[in-house]
């Protein structure tokens, strides 16, 4: 078992049922591992029976908490319903949602089809608001909760090649701030994560070339491409008692790409 320090009660998440959405690999399943660490009961959902049962087989041997596992598809609504009815029944309550599912395909505008279109939107937009909605009647009823979305750079500037998956990741901007804005008067938070370049199994092999460490490196002010583990500390303190005060807003960990343009005029000595 990994045994963490005493933590700032400010900054705790021990004992809020936190379901993540999208958690069997990459930023989901740290998510979800960072939160089980601090004592979180953690229900990590999946599209995929075997790699959800894996990853929460390692998960719970790794930080000594047992993880619950549901296979929901967030482009399947009866699958979110069944979703949040088991987690009730099972704990009670809902704590946190980390909303993470999401998926993309590099493509030219010309080339995308309806399929491909249909398959970016339902999940990463359709899919985070039907879950946020059926978790939301749950945290209003109970006065409380907070939903995290994580959405993405092209929420900053769109990237080319990927103009669908940008498009629902700005509609994700604007779900968080109109969920926000409805539910704030029942305690219930709405935030967003924005990551910047991050390493994943499914990232590392674009990231290995280096044309892209290059520029990828050169644009990034702390020099180095994110981890999955440095969006931790951000959904932790989202779910805290820390950002009480805190709701309808982006949150950018990006290692400062969006702070500014990086050319490459030096400086004048």
């Amino acid at each position: 078992m990994t045994e963490l320090p005493a933590t700032d009660p400010l900054f705790s998440v021990s004992d809020r049922v936190t379901i993540v959405s999208g958690g069997s690999r990459g930023i989901g399943k740290e998510m979800a591992a960072g939160f089980a660490r601090r004592g979180a009961p953690v229900v990590v959902t999946g599209r995929n029976a075997e790699t959800l049962e894996a990853t929460v087989a390692e998960i719970s041997d790794e930080t000594g908490t047992p993880v619950r596992g549901i296979v929901c598809d967030v482009a399947v609504p009866g699958e979110i319903t069944n979703l949040v009815e088991q987690v009730i029944g099972e704990f009670g309550r809902i704590d946190v949602l980390l909303n993470v599912a999401g998926v993309n395909r590099r493509k030219r505008v010309e080339t995308v089809t309806e399929e491909d279109y249909d398959f970016i939107l339902d999940i990463n937009l359709k899919g985070a608001f039907l879950a946020a909605q059926a978790v939301g009647k749950q945290m209003i009823a109970q006065e409380s909760g907070t939903i995290i979305n994580v959405d993405s750079l092209n929420t900053y500037a769109p990237l080319k090649g990927v103009a669908p998956y940008a498009m629902s990741k700005a509609g994700l901007v604007m779900m968080t701030r109109s969920l926000a804005t409805e539910w704030g008067e029942h305690g219930v938070r709405v935030n967003t994560i924005a990551p910047g370049f991050i390493l994943t199994d499914l990232t590392r092999k674009l990231w290995s070339d280096p044309t892209m460490q290059e520029w990828g490196l050169g644009n990034t002010p702390l020099g180095r491409l994110g981890e999955v583990e440095d969006l931790v500390g951000a959904a932790v303190f989202l779910a805290a008692d820390a950002s009480a005060f805190m709701t309808g807003q982006v949150v950018r960990v990006d290692g400062g790409f969006t702070a500014g343009l990086m050319w490459p005029i030096p400086f004048d000595d």
